[in-house]
């Protein structure tokens, strides 16, 4: 019996590449006579007709998925709404910019066939801005310092994996769904292939400063407690610092009871410690913010329409 591989692509302002990526697929899979697919795109509020495009696709093809979001939650919830309407054994994600090279998914597939429970694309030249790379790389290391990533393994939004994975993933109801975090939690028989990076078809990535920090923030709260660990041992450090400080005024004064008491270091200290502090504040407020929004139950996604999806 054929395994049914599973392609989801979460879309925003793709009305003019998405037709591209999906014949690519189509001619892809023809080759790989040995799978059975169907992909579901997911339309993430986008404010051009990328929908109506998906809903001409899903017209034209049966096996083509249309999901449509009420409002835009973002790339991971986008993805988290594309997997809960998944039925392949292996599940591939990848973008809609046509960057990704569909052409080559039978590398990630064959990875999976090897005994891998995921497998991420690998990119030797990557294709981005300046300011993207440098985004993937801050990116990069708090994966690494904060989800225990191994420092071998090169994540990428092109990905595939099984389906116990996926099954695991969708567990995860909580708001702020962050999916290299819920792969990273459910296995670590992960594997790189490297494959080529394209230049985008046209556009330019969603990705703002503002939607980088926030991505940054939602990985390093959603998944580890060692932020917290981190301010306390910042709050330690800085106590003892303190102390010491403290002390070193106190024999300097008895050495030396001409020395002056020193407003400015006074001040400079106030300002430092008083940073910290709320530095740390802030730290736990995120997290008892993201506690009380999960218990009223926010919702990850709201899907407004479906499209050949079974009810």
């Amino acid at each position: 019996m054929k395994k049914k591989i599973s392609f989801v692509i979460p879309c925003y302002r793709s009305e003019h590449t998405l037709t591209s990526v999906i014949s690519e697929i189509e001619n892809t899979m023809n080759l790989l006579q040995q799978y059975i697919y169907e992909i579901v795109l997911v339309n993430d509020c986008s404010p051009d007709d990328t929908f109506h495009v998906i809903r001409q696709l899903c017209e034209q093809k049966p096996y083509v998925k249309g999901i449509n979001l009420a409002r835009n939650f973002g790339q991971h919830a986008a993805l988290m709404a594309g997997m809960r309407h998944t039925s392949g054994d292996y599940m591939v994600c990848l973008d809609d910019d046509g960057q990704s090279p569909a052409d080559e998914v039978g590398k990630l597939l064959g990875k999976l066939e090897e005994g891998y429970d995921a497998v991420y694309a690998k990119y030797e030249h990557k294709h981005h801005s300046a300011f993207r790379n440098l985004g993937s790389k801050v990116n990069e290391l708090m994966l690494r310092v904060m989800l225990d990533k191994p420092a071998s393994l090169y994540v990428s939004s092109y990905f595939a994996v099984k389906r116990f994975v996926v099954e695991d993933m969708v567990r995860y109801e909580n708001s702020y769904p962050y999916v290299i975090g819920l792969v990273l939690r459910a296995t670590k028989n992960i594997a790189n292939v490297t494959v080529t990076h394209r230049d985008r078809m046209e556009g330019k990535s969603g990705y703002t400063l503002k939607k980088l920090l926030g991505l940054w923030i939602n990985g390093f709260t959603a998944f580890s407690v060692k932020p917290l660990r981190i301010a306390t041992l910042m709050g330690a450090i800085c106590a003892a610092f303190g102390f010491l400080y403290g002390f070193y005024t106190i024999v300097k004064k008895l050495v030396n009871p001409e020395v002056p008491l020193g407003f400015s270091s006074i001040m400079s200290a106030i300002v430092f410690f008083g940073g910290m502090m709320m530095l740390m504040l802030g730290l736990i407020g995120e997290y008892i913010g993201r506690i009380y929004i999960s218990l009223n139950n926010s919702p990850q996604y709201v899907i407004k329409e479906k499209i050949n999806v079974e009810q």
